[in-house]
């Protein structure tokens, strides 16, 4: 866990070790640390891909203005917060993370093919290429679309919390 942290910096506590999960896999993080600080020291770099093309992409802020760590929090089933920024996520034990925008999983995504092709995808190519036939569009073709844009997904579960 402390291969890339630094010796005597930083403001986390070495003396508390919190487990959580990212991508099911299981980490080793310090108190004080966020979901961001906690990959980079285990050496978790890859946290996301681009929307378009599927690129990699790593975290490169450390606050708000990060672009690229996006990443979703579950309890369960139906208490699942999707589009969270790691880098403003306070590591807590049994946290579970899992990233976004990859299908099957970060490391093999199949929408990565996408970036070979991009030069052939202009912005807005969609609009112009899927609508023939017209009634493709709703139900074949724009499902595929917006699946593949990218964003979190919502849980289909209602809210079993209360709120008063």
């Amino acid at each position: 866990m402390t291969r890339f942290r630094l010796d005597g910096r930083g403001r986390v506590d070495r003396r508390t070790a919190i487990n959580f999960t990212f991508d099911g896999r299981s980490y080793t993080g310090c108190g004080g640390d966020t979901l961001a600080s906690a990959l980079l020291a285990n050496g978790v770099h890859l946290v996301g891909r681009s929307f378009k093309y599927h690129r990699p992409r790593g975290i490169l802020g450390a606050g708000a203005d990060e672009p690229n760590a996006l990443v979703g929090v579950r309890r369960d089933a139906a208490r699942y917060v999707p589009n969270l920024l790691a880098t403003q996520i306070e590591l807590y034990e049994g946290l579970d993370a899992v990233s976004q925008n990859r299908s099957p999983s970060l490391e093999r995504d199949r929408m990565g093919v996408n970036d070979r092709f991009g030069r052939f995808l202009p912005a807005g190519f969609y609009y112009k290429t899927f609508i023939w036939p017209k009634g493709a569009w709703d139900k074949l073709y724009e499902p595929k679309i917006r699946a593949a844009a990218g964003l979190g997904i919502a849980p289909d579960a209602p809210d079993p919390d209360r709120y008063t």
